[in-house]
């Protein structure tokens, strides 16, 4: 999260250097559009990209002085980083007298801000050479973006996203100069950011919205709301920045969402009815994605009562399976994973056949699950589920650092809780291998591609 404030403000930076230099223009007293080619040009050098605006530059002194710049570009290696509409600096009036530019408001419509971060792991807007001028000193100010999108791309990684919809406010906006790398340390502002929908490569969100406060290098938001698998969910982030190293905390509780939104992005054929709760309490601490998960700890909760699963009636089918031997418990374990927690285990990968040759259905009146983070691993403290006349059970760990099974297990229980037969899965995510007390055939059923390896041995 680190990174992608500090990206954010060298976008707004950016825009702030060329307004800056517009601004100037007009303090010489100058035709800006005569000189608009010598301020792309002092602009691309200061930030070391391409910068061009191609629209007119325009003033207008209701209420106070502004500088209007019109179909703004600032490129690198000819593909746009960050780009506006129209974009608008006003500036306070007596300090030009002085030959002082005071900034007191940045406003952009319809701005795009493109990161991608390159093999060497560099966002697109870093800067290679030591600039030795410092950001500029803004007076209590206020930054508003509408209408904006917001793309994050790790091309290395597969990781990404993109908001879209979304107007953020930014209030009482100080930047003090010289800050450097302590920048983030001594940030102060309120603000408040609207998006109409937030879509990565598995998952999509609606209606976010977040308030918040930073404050001597501590950054809070709450509360934080959208809309996931059909349902509200809300929580909160903590940040803070004081330290060498950057510290989270995450709250976040999604009460009763329909676990049938859930299966519609993957496939538009019902495949379970019913709601479940899932929450999450969380801290990290890193410099980068891979030291967060690897110091991920707390507490995940996924929880759901009268479900009905489609396409497979659990109690016939494992009723069958000592002449049959056709029962894939594994299949039966990965319903636990539905939902927020299923997305990063299962990868969502072919679930397309999951619904072919499919019959009978299953009520579930119970269904917990219940695991304990700790150093990036997801490990089962209360993971189970009854049917109408069995029960079944899970325990291992979900290795969220290397992506891996470790050790799960999923067993029917007797009466007294012992484990009547196992079978384990360990391995990838995306390429698990599943073994077995005797030969199994994957179930044709709502859960059977969950894990997408050939489990028959």
């Amino acid at each position: 999260m680190a990174r992608y404030v500090k990206s954010l403000l060298l976008a707004l930076g950016g825009l702030a250097g060329l307004f800056v230099l517009a601004a100037a223009a007009l303090v010489l007293f100058v035709d800006a559009n005569a000189y608009k080619p010598r301020l792309e040009t002092a602009a691309s050098k200061a930030l070391e990209m391409d910068v061009e605006v191609g629209g007119q530059l325009g003033f207008r002194f209701s209420p106070g002085l502004s500088v209007i710049l019109n179909d703004v570009h600032i490129r690198k290696r000819g593909a746009d980083v960050i780009s506006a509409g129209q974009a608008r600096l006003g500036i306070a009036l007596s300090p030009l007298l002085r030959k002082e530019v005071r900034i007191t408001s940045i406003s952009a419509q319809n701005p795009r801000i493109a990161l991608e971060r390159d093999r060497a792991g560099d966002l697109n807007l870093r800067k290679t050479q030591t600039g030795k001028s410092a950001p500029p000193v803004l007076a209590p100010s206020k930054v508003s973006l509408v209408g904006g999108t917001f793309v994050y791309a790790d091309p290395q990684s597969g990781a990404g996203f993109e908001a879209i919809d979304c107007d953020l406010v930014i209030h009482n906006l100080q930047i003090p100069g010289g800050a450097g790398r302590n920048l983030i340390q001594k940030l102060s502002f309120t603000a408040d950011l609207d998006c109409g929908e937030i879509r990565s490569h598995d998952f999509t969100a609606s209606d976010l919205q977040v308030r918040a406060e930073a404050k001597n290098g501590v950054i809070d938001l709450q509360p934080v709301t959208m809309q996931v698998f059909g349902a509200p969910g809300s929580g909160s982030i903590h940040a803070e920045f004081t330290g060498a190293v950057p510290h989270f905390s995450v709250l976040y509780a999604l009460p009763q969402f329909p676990i049938e939104e859930f299966f519609k992005l993957l496939s538009p054929q019902k495949a379970a009815e019913g709601r479940m709760d899932f929450s999450a309490k969380l801290t990290m601490h890193g410099m980068n994605v891979k030291q967060l998960w690897q110091t991920l700890a707390g507490q995940i909760s996924l929880r759901g009562k009268n479900l009905t699963l489609e396409g497979i009636d659990l109690d016939r089918e494992y009723a069958r399976f000592e002449s049959s031997q056709n029962f894939n418990l594994v299949d039966v374990g990965a319903f636990f994973f539905v939902g927020p927690l299923g997305l990063l285990v299962t990868k969502g990968r072919d679930f397309a056949s999951i619904f072919q040759a499919s019959e009978g259905q299953s009520e579930i009146p119970t269904l917990v699950s219940d695991w304990t983070v700790e150093s990036g691993v997801a490990q089962a403290r209360d993971v189970a589920m009854a049917t109408s006349e069995n029960r079944f059970a899970l325990r291992g760990g979900l290795d969220f650092v290397t992506g891996q099974f470790d050790e799960v297990t999923v067993a029917p229980l007797s009466t007294e809780g012992c484990a009547l037969v196992e079978q384990s899965v360990r391995g990838a995510f995306e390429e698990p291998e599943v073994a077995g007390p005797s030969v199994f055939k994957a179930l044709t059923g709502p859960v059977r591609e969950l894990f997408p390896a050939e489990s028959a041995k």
